[in-house]
């Protein structure tokens, strides 16, 4: 049995990547600090508590199993904190990923999908954002990831470490039968804040600027459900394991909804009314950000299952009624 190891499994979207994986057949070791992920989010295959800081224990796990190859979503992921805490970004997502690579450089182990993001391509400058795009990154969070995408690169010419990065745009909805979804602390994700109004959890949600150059005057952005995400991740693994080299992919449905849309949709799937308060732009955000994924599905064939925007809140909704309300 093919044995990958997860690093960040513990979290929402490596959570459902486990739970896909054992599904494909795979055999699942999960490494993960729990500093921001879930242990009963692990459903399936064997957990590891430790941190990607400490090369001794990298070094006794990649002694003890076989991997044919790695899923790395151990990063932080809030922007605004990473503009108030760099050091903490570069540390974890990029000197963490580097004791990652040296140790499967050292143990043989030479494919890597990464978990990237659309924040490497900074202010866009047309949509929809294809790979070519000018990478601009605008915070240390997108930075970060910037920085391993380029380590990548130069870890497949020298050490022949094939890697695919996947560039997520939005993830959202859940497990469609509930067993896991979204519960980052804090929260801030759309989707989940504005289901969290629906629920009660939450009092309203906010609506940063409605004066911007799209239809209703509020963002728009791409969503892709997190299970058609962890599918391309398998045709990715798929690609590599069958030899294939190094790639990179922008990963979203290519259609853009605004921030009204999601809350009119909530508001349909929930059949509750959801407060909304309109609060002031917030700095740095762009008026779309919508992915073109073309490329991933001609070379990858992937096509996404859950792709209209009522059934990624439906599945979200699903999850946040099994949430304790506070």
């Amino acid at each position: 049995m093919i044995e990958i190891l997860v690093t960040g499994g513990a979290g929402y979207i490596g959570s459902h990547m486990i739970s896909s994986l054992v599904d494909a057949g795979y055999k699942v070791v999960t490494l993960d600090n729990l500093y921001s992920g879930f242990r009963d989010a692990v459903i399936a295959g064997e957990f590891v508590e430790g941190d990607l800081s400490d090369r001794h224990l990298l070094e006794q796990l990649f002694s003890e199993h076989s991997f044919a190859g790695v899923m790395h979503f151990a990063a932080h992921i809030e922007v605004g904190e990473s503009v108030r805490n760099p050091a903490k970004y570069y540390r974890n997502n990029f000197t963490n990923a580097q004791n990652l690579l040296d140790t499967m450089v050292e143990h043989g182990v030479n494919r890597f999908i990464f978990s990237s993001t659309a924040a490497i391509f900074g202010e866009p400058s047309y949509i929809p954002i294809d790979e070519l795009h000018q990478k601009r990154p605008i915070n240390p969070y997108g930075r970060s990831k910037r920085m391993v995408e380029q380590l990548l690169a130069d870890y497949d010419r020298a050490y022949g470490l094939k890697s695919i990065a996947l560039r997520y745009f939005n993830a959202a909805g859940a497990d469609p039968l509930a067993r896991l979804g979204e519960r980052h602390d804090p929260e801030t994700h759309l989707i989940p804040l504005v289901l969290q109004a629906a629920s009660g959890r939450r009092e309203h949600i906010s609506i940063f600027g409605s004066d911007y150059d799209t239809a209703d005057g509020t963002c728009i952005r791409d969503y892709i459900h997190v299970v058609d995400l962890c599918q391309v991740h398998l045709l990715a693994l798929q690609a590599l394991l069958e030899g294939k080299g190094s790639n990179r992919y922008n990963l979203g449905n290519g259609q853009g909804y605004s921030v009204r849309e999601v809350i009119d949709t909530a508001e349909k799937v929930t059949q509750r009314k959801i407060p909304v308060i309109q609060s002031e732009r917030r700095e740095g955000d762009p008026a779309r950000l919508v992915a073109d994924s073309r490329r991933v599905r001609l070379e990858l064939g992937w096509k996404p299952r859950y792709g209209d925007l009522e059934t990624i809140i439906a599945h979200a909704w699903k999850w946040e009624q099994k949430m304790p309300s506070k």
